[in-house]
């Protein structure tokens, strides 16, 4: 047996067990979903992947987009059918070879009741673990308010409160298709398109893959922002909603006078809502097992500071 012949049988050995290390080792990929006013590569969202790549390095990071050009992604977040973008990000994510065996996911506001779409209706790759940011799980009973001089925000938002449960703008406008409006509770059953079924509110609709999908995650992480005043009400981040009225109120959620943030409401916490008592989704099953976790973040609505440090660390990046 020669030197050489030695010297190239503990070569391939070493790269062997290298390589079998670092499969051992590698993290677990991610994947991203954007919120509202946002792309999948703004200079925020490009910080927010170097940041977690510090904790976790070398993990794979895919942010999900709807349009590669950043400014018709970020249209995308106000314009579109929802249900059709989470087809189009499920396509996308079981093109990419680094996911194939599973991931993790991190949802930033409206990007996080979709990942949630995505986990339900698809699930293929597999999510492991789901963190979702202020996501409006609940939907919402007042549409956002824009920044001045957002002109794409304003549009939407004036399109959406003129009509938000007509075919067009449940069809057409991002933010109507989860307004719940708890004075209208029974045409928002009947004419929208996307919470309501995510949900399995729509009881001759239920889907009964929706809630086994949703039950199979390891952990579903559920982050409030304390002080949210953007999405109303903020305890949608935790399953929680308004109580259902009895219709007398509804021009206090579509009128032009003041936001129903303003207003007194009861709020009916997670644990108390049909969906979980019943189990609709399997948001009992999995809460039941201790795999539902609820964190808070101190602040407005997406204002993170170092929040998301811990969850991403704990929740994010564990071995294959």
């Amino acid at each position: 047996m020669t030197l050489w012949f030695l010297l190239h049988v503990c070569a391939t050995s070493l790269l062997a067990a290298a390589a079998a290390a670092s499969v051992i080792t590698s993290p677990r990929s991610l994947v991203l979903w954007h919120g509202l006013g946002d792309s999948h590569s703004s200079p925020g969202m490009l910080e927010f992947m170097k940041l977690i790549e510090e904790v976790h390095p070398g993990m794979f990071i895919h942010s999900v987009f709807i349009e590669q050009d950043l400014s018709k992604d970020r249209r995308a977040g106000f314009y579109g059918n929802i249900d059709d973008q989470v087809k189009l990000a499920a396509e996308q994510m079981s093109s990419i070879p680094e996911l194939e065996h599973g991931f993790d996911a991190v949802g930033l506001s409206q990007g996080g009741q979709f990942l949630r779409a995505y986990v339900e209706r698809y699930n293929d790759p597999p999510v492991n673990n789901l963190i979702t940011f202020g996501s409006q799980h609940m939907g919402i009973s007042d549409i956002p308010l824009c920044k001045p001089n957002d002109f794409i925000c304003q549009l939407a938002r004036r399109a959406a409160k003129s009509a938000v449960y007509s075919s067009w703008a449940q069809n057409n406008l991002i933010q109507a298709q989860y307004f719940r409006d708890p004075a209208n509770y029974g045409t928002y059953l009947e004419a929208g398109h996307f919470l309501p079924f995510i949900n399995n509110e729509v009881e001759e609709m239920r889907n009964q893959t929706y809630a086994k999908n949703l039950a199979s995650l390891n952990k579903l992480v559920l982050v409030i922002f304390t002080e949210d005043k953007t999405v109303v009400p903020k305890e949608s981040a935790w399953f929680g909603s308004e109580e259902i009225s009895d219709g007398k109120g509804i021009a206090r959620t579509l009128s032009n006078q003041e936001p129903l943030s303003t207003w007194e409401s009861t709020i009916i916490p997670m644990r108390e809502q049909p969906l979980y008592t019943e189990d609709w989704i399997g948001l009992r099953e999995l809460d039941e097992r201790g795999d539902v976790v609820l964190e808070s973040c101190v602040g407005e609505h997406m204002q993170m500071s170092d929040c998301w440090k811990d969850l991403i660390v704990e929740y994010a990046g564990g071995p294959l």
